[in-house]
């Protein structure tokens, strides 16, 4: 690796100075720990992040469109310059493929250009204009001007499942940034080496195109200690976090306690759900388990998006439960991405197996740490019972609930919120159960058709969120750049001179956006 690592803080441009070791870097396979040691950030580190991201914010969040658009740009190119140092260092603490992290290198360069190309054009911001009418009767109007502005600096969380997509430079971070707000990111403890490559990738790009000491910063330490610590800082104003719900609802709690209370962007849970009706069956019942099991086991099960519960029709998906249980059997476990992870994993599918009413149909072995394919079955009336069952096991493991299309269609309403829903039917089944499809989309955030949940399309128009547990707030998005509205608010100018507006808002548009002008866009 080209990269020499120093296994300390980002501090905006300085680096950490703390002694205090918070950790290794753990290779989930063999269980031996990875050089350097890591340095949790002081309480004094922390403070300073926060305060240099309260100072940069002023100056960050009022640059042109294009600049903040150069920065995303650089970041991405910075991150391309270490595209080796990436693929051999992620694998080594995260235990998946080169191939995956070659892919969620571009897949992260690619959404912060996405970002960029979202600002650089502008009209993101919704400007609206109301020329005034001084002789209105029997009030006279008022010239009023509104548009988005950012929010304030934000506290990033990492995830343990994707380390670039959903880390140090990924969604939340590109998206907080693209609306003008500095970023002070927690760097997760399963892959800190990887983040402090980023990191550095950050730092490199925010210097050359002069941005601000503070727009960024990247603290070791943990969320419990380090984490809570910044989100109850009274600088920061909005937090995103994907990880597990007990970690999100804490920040939840951390959040609302304050003073002045923040918003929490949390993804958290999710089982995924799948509704297969008769007409998907009969066109091939093998070929669907196939489809199925591959997006099961996908990242061994360590997706938010894989599809943990599938609802079949009483009588019907006898071939699809037995292919499914030829896949399980010549299925080779994989390694999972932490010994925390593996170890509740084990621990939720021995819970989910010894439920009464819960029929193994197959069950795949593997070593400690590895992730092992698992496939259950229950009546939905048992399912409905066991709050258990309706729970999320964070792996390859799935369960089977069987009832008539009427019971099926009465109990997902009866489910938690969720990132994603599927239904595999004819177009004829879809058009005649229209009730069945609104009641899952009362349930989740993106509705799926004869299609499977894993692979989040990254782009404008996705949804990646969804009710409480899925997310903590159902109105917003963690990929696509509508997510950049979490990290902005509406600010309206009344009667102020031209020259002295935001130049989205003046009167000749010298940016060129679309706007909406006395209730017309143009």
């Amino acid at each position: 690796m080209t990269t020499q690592l120093l296994g300390t803080s980002f501090i905006g441009y300085s680096r950490g100075i703390g002694s205090d070791v918070c950790g290794h870097a753990i290779h989930p396979a063999s269980g031996g720990k990875l050089e350097p040691a890591y340095i949790g950030a002081t309480p004094d580190e922390v403070n300073d992040a926060v305060e240099l991201a309260r100072q940069a914010f002023p100056v960050y969040s009022v640059l042109p469109g294009q600049q903040r658009a150069a920065f995303l740009r650089a970041i991405a190119g910075e991150i391309e310059k270490i595209a080796e140092d990436i693929a051999l260092r992620g694998p080594q603490e995260t235990g998946l493929p080169e191939a995956r992290l070659r892919g969620e290198t571009g897949r992260t360069t690619g959404q912060l250009r996405m970002f960029a190309a979202l600002i650089e054009e502008g009209s993101w911001v919704d400007a609206r204009i109301e020329h005034a009418q001084p002789d209105r009767q029997p009030v006279p109007k008022p010239d009023l001007r509104s548009m988005q502005r950012a929010l304030g600096p934000v506290a990033v969380f990492c995830a343990s499942n994707f380390p670039l997509a959903f880390s140090v430079a990924g969604g939340d971070t590109a998206a907080a940034l693209a609306a003008g707000c500095p970023v002070v990111v927690i760097a997760h403890e399963s892959h800190p080496g990887t983040a402090e490559l980023i990191g550095g990738a950050i730092t490199r790009a925010a210097l050359a195109t002069n941005m601000p000491e503070g727009v960024f910063s990247l603290l070791y330490g943990g969320g419990r200690t380090v984490g809570i610590s910044v989100v109850q800082h009274p600088v920061i104003q909005a937090v995103g976090f994907t990880g597990s719900r007990s970690g999100g609802t804490a920040l939840m709690a951390a959040a609302a306690n304050r003073e002045q209370p923040i918003p929490v962007y949390a993804e958290m849970s999710s089982v995924n759900p799948v509704v297969i009706l008769p007409g998907a069956l009969d066109k091939g019942e093998a070929a669907l388990a196939d489809a199925f099991f591959g997006s099961l086991t996908l990242g061994v099960g360590q997706f938010c998006t894989n599809p943990g519960l599938v609802f079949l029709p009483e009588g019907k998906g006898f071939g699809f439960i037995e292919r499914l249980r030829e896949l399980v059997g010549a299925s080779t476990p994989g390694t999972m991405l932490n010994p925390g992870i593996s170890r509740a994993y084990a621990e939720t599918v021995e819970a989910v197996a010894s439920t009464e009413g819960v029929q193994t149909i197959a069950r795949s072995s593997g070593a400690e740490g590895q992730g092992a394919a698992a496939i259950f079955s229950v009546s939905l009336r048992r399912f409905l019972e066991a709050d258990l069952l309706r729970g999320e096991m964070f792996g390859p493991a799935t369960l089977i609930v069987r009832g008539s299309l009427e019971e099926i269609e009465a109990a997902i309403p009866e489910l938690e919120g969720q990132l994603t829903a599927t239904i595999h039917a004819t177009t004829e089944e879809l058009a005649a159960h229209a009730s069945l499809v609104s009641a899952l989309e009362s349930r989740a955030g993106r509705l799926i058709f004869n299609g499977f949940p894993t692979g989040v399309e990254v782009c404008h128009s996705m949804v990646h969120g969804g009710p409480f547990p899925a997310t903590s707030d159902g109105r917003s998005t963690s990929v696509g750049t509508m997510a950049i509205h979490r990290f902005a608010r509406a600010v309206a100018w009344q009667g102020f001179p031209d020259a002295c507006l935001p130049a989205e808002l003046q009167e000749e548009n010298p940016l060129g956006i679309r706007r909406m002008i006395d209730g017309q866009f143009v």
